[in-house]
C-alpha cells in the first residue's frame, strides 16, 4: 500500500461525515472562502462538476444548497456508498464517460448555462512531472472551454492543475476572461503535492475588455 493508498486524518475524517474522499474539504475550503457556488444574482446554482467521481464534491453541493441544479461528469461511476439516494434526484444528473468527448459535452452544454463549474479532474499519474503536467493543463484546457460555452456571465470557476511549465499561461487566460482569479492550495491537499487550484470569479461577458 502507497503512502497515498492510506487514510489519513482528512480522510478518516471524510468518511465519518459521510463523503467518500478527502477532497470534499478542498472544495469546502474554496467555497467559503470565495463564494465559489453561491449565485452572483442570488437565485439557485446551477452547477457543473467535471472528473466528479468518487462523488465528494457532488455530495457537498447537493447537501450545502437544496434547490441547486448539479451536472457533473466522470468516466467512473460515483460512489453510492453516502450519497442516501441524492444521486437519483430530479436537480442531479450524472453522465458516465469522457467529458472532453463532443456526444458528452452536448448533453452537458445543453444543461447550462451555469452559475458555477468546479473540476477536480486530474490525468493518470506516471511519477514524471514532464508528463504528468502537460496531461493536467490539457484537462484544465478543456474544463476552460466548456466556461466559454456555458459558464454565465458573472458565474465562478475552480478547477485543479498541476504546477508546471504552462500553468503561468493558464492563469494568464483566466485573468482574461474573469474579473477576479486567484491561485490557491486548500489545506486539506497533501503536502507533498505540486497540485493546486485555479479560482475565476466573475466571468466577464463577451463585449467587456
Amino acid at each position: 500500500m502507497s503512502a497515498y493508498d492510506k487514510p489519513d486524518s482528512w480522510s478518516l475524517k471524510a468518511q465519518k461525515a459521510g463523503y467518500p474522499a478527502r477532497s470534499v474539504y478542498k472544495l469546502e475550503e474554496i467555497d467559503g472562502k470565495f463564494r465559489l457556488l453561491t449565485p452572483p444574482r442570488g437565485g439557485n446554482p446551477r452547477v457543473l462538476d467535471l472528473g466528479a467521481a468518487p462523488g465528494s464534491w457532488s455530495l457537498y453541493i447537493l447537501r450545502h444548497y437544496p434547490g441547486a441544479f448539479l451536472a457533473a461528469a466522470d468516466l467512473q461511476a460515483l460512489s453510492r456508498r453516502y450519497d442516501g439516494d441524492r444521486f437519483d434526484g430530479p436537480d442531479f444528473f450524472f453522465i458516465q464517460g469522457d467529458f472532453t468527448s463532443p456526444p458528452v459535452r452536448e448533453e452537458l452544454l445543453r444543461r447550462g448555462p451555469y452559475t458555477a463549474i468546479v473540476s477536480d479532474a486530474a490525468p493518470a499519474t506516471t511519477g514524471s512531472r514532464t508528463v504528468d503536467v502537460p496531461r493536467s493543463l490539457a484537462l484544465a484546457e478543456e474544463v476552460l472551454l466548456y466556461a466559454d460555452q456555458c459558464l454565465a456571465p458573472g458565474g465562478n470557476l475552480a478547477v485543479k492543475v498541476f504546477q508546471g511549465p504552462g500553468a503561468a499561461e493558464l492563469l494568464g487566460r483566466l485573468r482574461r476572461d474573469f474579473t477576479g482569479v486567484r491561485a490557491f492550495k486548500p489545506a486539506a491537499c497533501r503536502g507533498d503535492s505540486f497540485e493546486t487550484y485555479y479560482i475565476g470569479l466573475g466571468k466577464r461577458s463577451k463585449v467587456e475588455v
